[in-house]
C-alpha cells in the first residue's frame, strides 16, 4: 500500500492492521510526486493521491473507502464489515460517504494557503456543523456505525486528527473527544501510528 503519513491512506493503513493480512508499504511524498523507492508516483495513481493498494496481480485499487471495505472482504473472520445487502453494510457505506464528501474535503482548503481566510471561516463553520452531527450520532453508540469496531471508524479518526492543525477545538464535543481516546487506544491503531513516525 502506497501512503502518506497522517494522511487519509492512514485508515487503509489502520484497517490492513486489523485484518492481520500480509502487506507491505510504501511511502509517498505527493509535494514531490515520488515514492521511497524513488518511483514517479504519478506513474502509479494518476490522481496523484493516497492511498493505493496494489493487489498481489498488480491491479490498483484507489479511493480509501473502496480500499478499506474491499480489505474486509478479504478478512472476514475480523469482522470489520457487515454483509453485503444488510442495512448494517449500507450504514458503514453512509458513514464512509459522509466522511469523504462533508468532513475530508473542507480541509483542503483550511490546508491550501492560497485560499482566503474568509473562506477558511465558512469551511470551519460547515465543519462544527458535521461535528456536532457526528457528536450526537456518537451519543448511544461507542461507534460509528453499530456496535462494534468496523472500518466506518479508522477514516473519521484520521480526519479528527486534522483539527489539531487548523486551529479547531474539539473539546467541546465530549462523545468525539471519547471515539478519538477510543479509537486510538487500540493496538493496530497504535502500531499503524508507530509505523508512520508519528508516535
Amino acid at each position: 500500500m502506497y501512503f502518506r503519513p497522517g494522511a487519509c491512506s492512514q485508515a487503509s493503513h489502520i484497517v490492513l492492521h486489523e485484518t492481520g493480512l500480509a502487506f507491505d508499504t510504501e511511502m509517498v511524498n505527493t509535494v514531490e510526486n515520488s515514492t521511497d523507492s524513488g518511483a514517479v508516483f504519478s506513474d502509479i495513481n494518476a490522481k496523484g493521491q493516497v492511498p493505493v493498494l496494489e493487489l498481489d496481480d498488480g491491479q490498483l485499487l484507489t479511493e480509501g473507502s473502496v480500499i478499506v471495505q474491499y480489505l474486509a472482504d478479504k478478512a472476514p473472520q475480523a469482522g470489520l464489515l457487515p454483509t453485503a445487502g444488510t442495512v448494517g453494510r449500507a450504514r458503514v457505506q453512509e458513514v464512509l460517504s459522509f466522511v469523504g464528501s462533508e468532513l475530508h474535503k473542507p480541509f483542503d482548503a483550511l490546508f491550501n494557503p492560497a485560499v482566503p481566510e474568509e473562506y477558511k471561516r465558512i469551511a470551519k463553520e460547515a465543519l462544527a456543523r458535521k461535528f456536532k452531527f457526528l457528536d450526537a450520532r456518537l451519543s448511544g453508540s461507542d461507534y460509528m456505525a453499530g456496535d462494534s469496531f468496523s472500518v466506518a471508524d479508522p477514516y473519521p479518526f484520521v480526519v479528527f486528527s486534522w483539527t489539531k492543525y487548523a486551529d479547531i477545538d474539539l473539546s467541546e464535543y465530549k462523545n468525539i473527544s471519547a471515539f478519538i481516546e477510543r479509537i486510538s487506544a487500540r493496538p493496530q491503531v497504535q502500531e499503524t501510528l508507530k509505523a508512520e513516525g508519528l508516535v
